[in-house]
């Protein structure tokens, strides 16, 4: 769900002026999962402009004072979401955990990095979302460790319908700054964006994991 719609199209836009949003229709990318994908949302590139890093950290930190005011550790996913998961406890004056996909193979093989007291209620901060089965996954870690996992906050969502599922099935709330739809009209306003390119995005969205170019 979007936070609020003025600020999804203002992130957006930003996002597009940093150039974190790639367009490569003809020479698609290919994700972990091995899906093809015209576009690649490259959040982590926000950390390097002062501004646009603040905003959103603002934005984050402002929504879960509002959604979740009795939150007490906020947790970062690893590794795209460790900066801005510490950013907005800072902002908030809470502890932070970031979460790992898997233990670690050595030293004292911690899936969780922090100190996570038993029974805490933890709001989970994520920079993208896509199927949501890697973010789940920290969800998972978290509760197995004993944790109340209130929702999960992220910068940004393709919003397909299956991470809709997955997140039903998980029984949690995601809140989001932006979200693809806005993302396709901030490019339909900039002009930069052809028809042949916007019908391209659409029908990717409409079936991603079969799509090729």
């Amino acid at each position: 769900m979007i936070l609020d719609p003025r600020t999804a199209h203002e992130t957006a836009e930003k996002l597009m002026q940093i150039k974190a949003i790639k367009l490569q229709p003809k020479a698609p990318f290919t994700w972990a999962s091995g899906w093809k994908s015209p576009i690649y949302c490259d959040n982590r590139i926000t950390l390097s402009y002062p501004d646009l890093r603040n905003f959103l950290k603002t934005a984050l930190a402002d929504a879960l004072k509002k959604l979740y005011p009795d939150a007490e550790v906020i947790a970062g996913v690893a590794t795209g979401a460790i900066a801005m998961g510490a950013l907005v406890a800072d902002e908030l004056g809470l502890p932070f955990v970031y979460v790992r996909p898997e233990p670690k193979k050595h030293g004292r093989q911690n899936q969780i990095e922090g100190e996570l007291p038993a029974n805490s209620k933890v709001v989970v901060v994520e920079d993208l979302i896509s199927t949501g089965g890697s973010s789940l996954k920290v969800v998972d870690v978290l509760r197995e460790s004993g944790a109340e996992v209130m929702g999960m906050l992220a910068l940004f969502t393709y919003a397909f319908r299956l991470a809709e599922e997955n997140f039903d099935k998980a029984q949690l709330a995601l809140h989001t700054l932006s979200d693809y739809p806005h993302l396709l009209e901030a490019l339909q306003q900039s002009g930069d964006l052809d028809k042949e390119t916007f019908e391209t995005l659409i029908s990717w969205r409409e079936d991603p994991s079969s799509w090729q170019a």
